[in-house]
């Protein structure tokens, strides 16, 4: 099925193998599951590429995923969460529905946010709370996992002459600092302004948990901050200790290098205009060797 999608800043004509129009008609049809979905006429497509769709039916959002063992991972992290989450409505197979939180997202990568210090501080402090629970049962990525496909994404990356050479190498320079052992965490694992909610300068939920794991936790404050370096102290203050800008800033190279070349396969548009980009370049500019 092919869908045109606008997500975040990029846009993006997605096509969907494994969730055709049987998958994207089940979700559409299963709308009169429940009484909070009643009177709808239309449907939002937040996001949709070839691996997963996200549909928004009035208050619901029906989550398709091709991959169970994602969808797992979302609905095991939000009932272990010390935050508040999307409530779950229902799970059929391939679909999710969650009901959508109040507030509006912190921001979207790419553009200015609109909220205010004191909800970035707000942030900062659910992060910390979220750290603090106890671990998941499930691993995260290793360092040893990380430093493979860094160099295979740099390698990519210079090969295919999407970036200049001197930009991936610099970054990488940065990103290394982060490929060190850490203390294992629980961190959401895309904690991106999209996806934190606030109202009233305080966070209403976050949503996306599907790569939720043990982690590093200097990777979520980076991402929660990636594109918006103007909020950095806000969400240190919030956090409040034990945080290294220096990691912030190597997590934000690393994390960048590994989605330039999945935002170039999927279709985002073309790699000038990704915000990722824009992140790198500032850094090779700003920080020499």
């Amino acid at each position: 099925m092919i869908i045109p999608v606008a997500f975040a800043t990029h846009t993006v004509i997605a096509t969907t193998p494994g969730l055709g129009e049987e998958a994207f008609l089940t979700a559409w049809n299963s709308r009169v599951a429940t009484a909070r979905m009643t009177d709808v006429e239309e449907i939002e497509i937040v996001v949709a590429h070839g691996e997963r769709a996200t549909l928004r039916v009035g208050d619901v959002f029906l989550k398709i995923d091709a991959d169970q063992t994602r969808t797992d991972v979302e609905v095991e992290a939000m009932a272990m969460a010390p935050l508040t989450t999307p409530e779950i409505l229902w799970r059929k197979p391939p679909v999710l529905a969650l009901a959508a939180l109040p507030g509006t997202a912190l921001g979207h990568l790419g553009e200015s946010s609109t909220a205010s210090s004191a909800a970035w501080v707000a942030a900062g402090g659910a992060a910390r709370t979220l750290h603090e629970a106890p671990l998941p049962p499930w691993p995260g990525r290793s360092v040893d996992e990380l430093a493979s496909r860094l160099a295979d994404e740099c390698e990519w990356l210079v090969a295919n002459e999407v970036l200049p050479a001197d930009v991936v190498t610099r970054n990488r320079q940065i990103a290394d600092a982060a490929l060190r052992p850490w203390k294992p965490a629980f961190i959401h694992g895309d904690l991106q302004v999209d996806h934190v909610f606030v109202a009233r300068d305080e966070v209403t939920g976050v949503v996306d948990w599907s790569e939720a794991s043990r982690g590093d936790a200097h990777f979520d404050l980076a991402t929660l901050t990636l594109g918006h370096p103007e909020h950095l102290g806000d969400v240190v203050a919030g956090y409040g200790t034990d945080v290294d800008l220096d990691l912030i800033r190597a997590w934000w190279s690393l994390r960048c290098l590994l989605n330039v070349r999945w935002l170039v396969e999927h279709g985002y548009g073309s790699p000038n205009e990704f915000p990722e980009v824009a992140v790198l370049r500032s850094a090779a500019t700003r920080t020499k060797p």
